[in-house]
């Protein structure tokens, strides 16, 4: 007696499905990555004397610095805010980046399947 499916164990043929689904799921994923480098994240730092914003792929776009802060005797503080301004950026763009492929994934990353995101 034949097996139903193309699987050993008798594994219904809905491979054809799944496939599908999983497209699905890639071209979503695409779209959503897309969106995501799109978008522009700014931070500030020194109570909004310097802002940075910067890119959903990583990249500053922008410094913003108040006539106040540039002082020349003291260029570390103004380095310290710079870096501070956009970490805080970058890390909100890594926070909603990790937000919309959590949930477009629906926590598929956790099953050990080898999956990219």
């Amino acid at each position: 007696m034949a097996k139903r499916g193309g699987f050993p164990g008798g594994m219904p043929g809905n491979m054809s499905n799944l496939m599908k689904q999983a497209q699905r799921m890639q071209r979503q994923m695409e779209e959503a990555r897309q969106e995501l480098d799109e978008k522009q994240y700014t931070a500030s730092a020194g109570g909004g004397a310097v802002s940075v914003a910067v890119s959903g792929k990583k990249e500053v776009v922008s410094v913003k610095l108040s006539e106040e802060v540039v002082d020349p005797d003291d260029i570390e503080m103004l380095q310290d805010l710079i870096v501070a301004a956009t970490n805080e950026a970058l890390r909100a763009a890594e926070e909603d980046s990790a937000a919309v492929m959590s949930k477009l994934s629906g926590g598929l990353g956790g099953m050990g399947g080898g999956f990219p995101f």
